[in-house]
């Protein structure tokens, strides 16, 4: 019964609903203090800082190890192992966690051996992927389609330091006090989803650590984990780049147009942790049902983007000098290109549930990394040349070839990739 109510895209929508309206809130609030944060720090300060946010992205991937999906899918298929399943992914990921802060602290130190205020904002943001190895309880929560107590807590803690990022900016507070409340948000969020997380009648203390477990775990993972480096590398390089090839000012005007680019991407996100229990159930039933729901998926996804992408794409020079101010008006036109690399996004994200559900990690790996070195490559040609422009257009480029045109290279992907071009050409839902 289930699976048949699946089969309707308006019940997928049902799902994710109370998800938009607590993200919808998180995005406007979230976007007025960035306002204010980028104003207040002004572009060369608001660059460092979201240098140091993108040079700490990078080591993301080894606080994770990519193990979301992976746990999330387990638990959908039995989720009677939730203590042993659950125990294992947090040890693994607090390990993760301590090794991605090593390695962001040593490779700062190294590349930037004389500028101080880059080693503490990169330590102190990188030190919240401790704390992160609580969002197990999240795969908990997504199995079960009950994202909305993950939004819950996640919510409580933006709010909480929402209010205190205020607070500094009244107090003329320095920069590096922007990088503790980021970390903070982090710790607060992992204390709000423990609190929920005991109130539904589960405890951590229950959780137990498998080296079966953890083996089959990172049998899936490891991938992945490769996967998600390359996914930080192609998110983020761009910025890194920029702070090493131009400076600081140029990094935090073009972070302006990548913020109004990404305040979008929590859209497709919350579609997918609700349409991926469902897909892992479809493909065990019925394979027509499967690529039935697969291609509603591309087009709502594609569907969504457009919705988006076109109005920001007219206005996004009066977008940028309404909201930030003439210090970022070259970010306009950076916006209006950058913009589209949303279209991909979304479908990059619907296709990864694809491959999760068949299993096919290896094969995303391949594509992430052919889009992950052609937006190194852009990026090395065009920077220099045209700046936060070229950096822009890199990104567009790559981004639709690891989604789309990666998939034309391998013949097994042939129908994945026609299925992509009908959502792009056309995207029916009903």
């Amino acid at each position: 019964k289930r699976i048949e109510s699946s089969e309707d895209l308006h019940n997928i929508v049902s799902n994710t609903g109370r998800q938009f309206a607590d993200n919808i809130v998180r995005m406007s609030v979230g976007l007025l203090i960035g306002i204010w944060v980028a104003r207040y720090l002004g572009p060369v300060q608001f660059g460092l800082f979201s240098f140091a946010l993108a040079f700490v992205a990078l080591f993301s991937p080894l606080a994770s190890l990519g193990l979301d999906d992976i746990v999330v899918r387990n638990l959908v298929r039995d989720p009677t192992t939730r203590d042993e399943t659950l125990g294992t992914a947090f040890v693994l990921k607090l390990i993760g966690g301590g090794i991605s802060v090593i390695g962001a602290t040593v490779v700062i130190l190294a590349l930037r051996p004389d500028d101080t205020l880059s080693h503490w904002l990169v330590a102190i943001i990188a030190a919240g992927a401790i704390f992160q190895a609580f969002n197990v309880i999240d795969f908990w929560f997504n199995s079960q389609v009950q994202a909305k107590y993950v939004a819950i807590a996640k919510n409580i803690a933006f709010l909480i330091c929402a209010v205190i990022k205020v607070i500094l900016i009244t107090s003329a507070a320095p920069l590096i006090a922007f990088a503790w409340v980021g970390t903070f948000e982090i710790l607060v969020g992992a204390l709000a989803i423990l609190i929920i997380y005991r109130s539904r009648g589960f405890s951590p203390l229950n959780w137990l650590y498998t080296w079966d477990i953890a083996k089959n775990l990172f049998k899936d993972s490891w991938p992945l984990i490769l996967s998600c480096i390359v996914i930080m590398i192609y998110l983020r390089i761009d910025q890194v780049m920029l702070g090493e090839i131009m400076d600081s000012e140029v990094v935090g005007v073009y972070s302006v147009a990548v913020r109004l680019t990404e305040v979008w991407l929590f859209i497709p996100t919350a579609i997918y942790w609700s349409v991926l229990p469902s897909l892992v159930e479809a493909k065990q039933s019925n394979e027509k049902l499967f690529y039935d729901m697969l291609q509603k998926y591309y087009n709502f996804m594609a569907l969504s983007a457009y919705i988006i992408v076109i109005p920001i794409m007219l206005l996004a020079k009066w977008l940028v000098l309404s909201l930030f101010g003439s210090a970022y008006e070259e970010a306009g036109l950076m916006l209006a290109i950058m913009i589209w690399a949303n279209l991909f996004s979304f479908l990059e994200l619907a296709r990864s549930g694809f491959f999760n559900v068949m299993n096919w990690n290896r094969i995303y790996f391949v594509t992430l990394v052919l889009g992950a070195a052609l937006n190194v490559v852009l990026n090395w040609l065009l920077i220099p040349r045209y700046g936060g422009l070229g950096a822009a257009v890199a990104t567009c480029i790559s981004y639709w070839f690891a989604a789309h045109g990666s998939c034309f290279l391998y013949k097994p992907l042939h129908k994945t990739a026609f299925m992509l071009t009908r959502a792009i050409i056309y995207p029916k839902v009903w």
